[in-house]
């Protein structure tokens, strides 16, 4: 292939790359006020946001994140590690967090754990080496090395989906020992003794231990011996709320009820009754936890508690603009533990 002429001009690296000038000359106003509309869109008028977003979209510009957070030595993202993306019980707290943050002009970087602490560990360590503006993770179950980095880190941090006032970090959530201590609560309330407890599968979810917990000092308190039952690790929840129906159900001393550590584990459980013609409520009573979008279809229908999913994840990006000075804190954004709510149905 010849070669171009050596006077040629040649095609500088970034030529032709529309900038955010391009975009404030479109539009007629100055780069700071287009720079504003993705910093602080709430501090541009409606009809110029709208006048802004149709250049931007007839040019094809791209702001060059990098660089801003380089000059503002913090980026605009926000880091999250929660235990299972594809978990429907997290996926709410992921919207709500995602839909707040990004009407102030931030982004959301998720990462899964899928409940490792190591996992976590190595997410957070990334995250952090990205210079996020905040950071987000799961519970207050971590390795000692993800404790130190949380200590060490001059970002706002939450602790989503727990409560633990004592702890440094911001929390935003619940008391998980609380729900078990609700659902045992509920089942002794409406007559039920034989009342056992199902675990999750999936190692490492200390949060659902915590939730048995409570079910099991409620148990004792009434004079009643707490019955823990362990599936096989890592099998599909559905499978494992089978093989804990089918197991707990074919002893010579049956439970009257159930406490599933999941929705997931509750299906399975009930699937595996029906297939087996148990009667459930009369033969054995079923609760689950997270109110997933299936529990009123079952059949019989799921009653289970419901986790303030989606407020959780709205409250923390609240909780972090607040800290970043973007939003005002009132007095009613103390921190208190987020409510949980048992929804009755057929099950029990």
């Amino acid at each position: 292939m010849p070669r171009p002429p050596a006077d040629s001009p040649r095609k500088r690296r970034g030529a032709g790359r529309v900038t955010l000038s391009s975009v404030a000359e479109r539009v007629g106003v100055s780069s700071i006020t287009i720079s504003r509309y993705f910093n602080q869109p709430d501090q541009v008028s409606e009809e110029l946001r709208e006048r802004i977003r149709s250049a931007v979209d007839e040019l094809g510009y791209v702001p060059n994140l990098v660089a801003g957070g380089l000059a503002s030595a913090r980026g605009r993202i926000v880091g999250m590690v929660i235990p299972n993306i594809s978990g429907p019980i997290f996926a709410q707290t992921i919207q709500g967090f995602s839909d707040t943050l990004s009407r102030h002009g931030y982004q959301l970087l998720l990462a899964s754990s899928y409940f490792s602490e190591e996992q976590e560990e190595s997410a957070v360590r990334a995250f952090l080496g990205w210079s996020p503006a905040a950071l987000v993770v799961t519970s207050h179950f971590h390795s000692a090395g993800t404790e130190k980095m949380l200590a060490d880190a001059d970002i706002p941090l939450v602790e989503i989906w727990d409560y633990r006032p004592e702890r440094a970090p911001l929390q935003v959530g619940f008391v998980h020992y609380e729900v078990g201590v609700t659902a045992a609560r509920y089942l002794l309330d409406k007559g039920y003794r034989r009342i056992a407890f199902v675990q999750n599968s999936v190692p490492g979810d200390f949060s659902a231990l915590e939730r048995r917990d409570g079910y099991a000092d409620t148990l004792r308190a009434a004079g009643l011996e707490p019955w823990a039952f362990a599936p096989d690790e890592n099998l599909q929840p559905f499978e494992a709320g089978k093989q804990a129906m089918e197991s707990l159900m074919r002893g010579a001393q049956r439970p009257d009820a159930i406490i599933f550590a999941n929705d997931n584990l509750a299906a399975g459980g009930l699937l595996a009754g029906r297939r087996a013609d148990l009667r459930i409520p009369e033969d054995c009573a079923v609760v689950g936890f997270g109110d997933y979008a299936f529990a009123p279809m079952l059949i019989p229908s799921l009653t289970t508690i419901r986790p303030p999913a989606r407020q959780i994840g709205e409250v923390a990006a609240q909780r972090i603009l607040q800290k970043l000075g973007v939003l005002e804190e009132a007095p009613s954004d103390a921190p208190q533990p987020l409510a949980c709510e048992l929804i009755e149905r057929e099950s029990s």
